[in-house]
């Protein structure tokens, strides 16, 4: 059912195995090394048509202090952090009090109410581009952080709630049951019982909602019209001028956008492990 550990094969395959393994990492972190090449060229590079080759001139510390001198990357940066910390938190906090309802609660609509946040997941969210923006002209929320902060947050309870309900459904059902006999509430039992339970869970989700609130481009393209508002994945093109290309600029904010999810995935490395196997195991 699972994969032989590697330990296990033969010689021949382990030695297969360790001389291509850093042949695909290469290639696998080919487009990335391509963009940080590509952010410490000097303009010239780039108007000469050498995007690929060696750089004539590094210009490292030029790129990276221009992308903050020449547009308004600081405040980029901190609208990103305004929509999807809250983002998270307010999806995760929904999530797990829907999850624990449908994981804990015996009541007739349950499963159907279950496969609704399940179905929502399927939709293409690109069908929805026309009718979410109209909402938001509607509601006064087009171009602004809560109005983003909001329709992140909705559209990924749905998946969340799948996450938390199928976590919380794992845990021992007697444990609710000895906490209910002792007289203790509803609330007490969610809030130091369950949560402290599914504390990995809860680490591993927001690690995953975070990475995908903090790239998303599509919704911060479509909900927003202007710099006030705009996260840093949306508000890098600002760097490419009309008439000419300053794609070292683009490259040096797109590794710097880049560095708030990896720092999180490290940061919260040991969690997120334990978040993906809980449960995975018996014994």
């Amino acid at each position: 059912m699972f994969p032989k550990p590697i330990e296990k094969s033969s010689e021949a395959v382990q030695t297969t195995y360790k001389i291509f393994l850093p042949i695909a990492l290469f290639i696998w972190l080919l487009p990335l090394l391509a963009i940080f090449m590509t952010s410490v060229r000097g303009a010239g590079d780039i108007n000469t048509g050498n995007m690929f080759g060696w750089p004539t001139s590094f210009q490292m510390l030029e790129n990276y202090t221009a992308v903050f001198t020449e547009s308004e990357a600081a405040t980029y940066f901190l609208n990103s952090i305004k929509i999807t910390v809250p983002t998270v938190i307010l999806s995760i906090a929904m999530a797990c009090l829907a999850g624990y309802a449908l994981a804990i609660y015996r009541f007739k609509a349950s499963l159907w109410l279950f496969f609704i946040f399940i179905a929502g997941n399927f939709v293409p969210f690109q069908i929805l581009m026309v009718p979410v923006r109209q909402l938001s002209v509607d509601t006064g929320l087009y171009n602004t952080v809560t109005g983003l902060v909001l329709f992140h947050a909705a559209f990924q309870t749905g998946f969340c709630t799948l996450f938390m309900r199928n976590f919380i459904k794992a845990l021992p059902f007697e444990l609710i049951e000895s906490a209910r006999i002792e007289g203790v509430g509803e609330f007490k039992i969610f809030w130091y019982l369950v949560l402290p339970l599914v504390r990995p869970a809860i680490a591993a989700l927001a690690v995953l909602i975070f990475t995908f609130i903090w790239n998303d481009y599509f919704w911060a393209t479509v909900l927003t019209n202007g710099e006030s508002s705009k996260p840093i994945t949306a508000a890098m093109k600002a760097l490419n001028g009309q008439f000419v290309s300053r794609w070292h600029l683009v490259s040096a904010a797109s590794l710097l956008a880049a560095v708030p999810p990896v720092l999180m995935f490290f940061l919260m490395q040991k969690h997120f492990i334990a978040g993906l196997t809980l449960g995975a195991t018996k014994g």
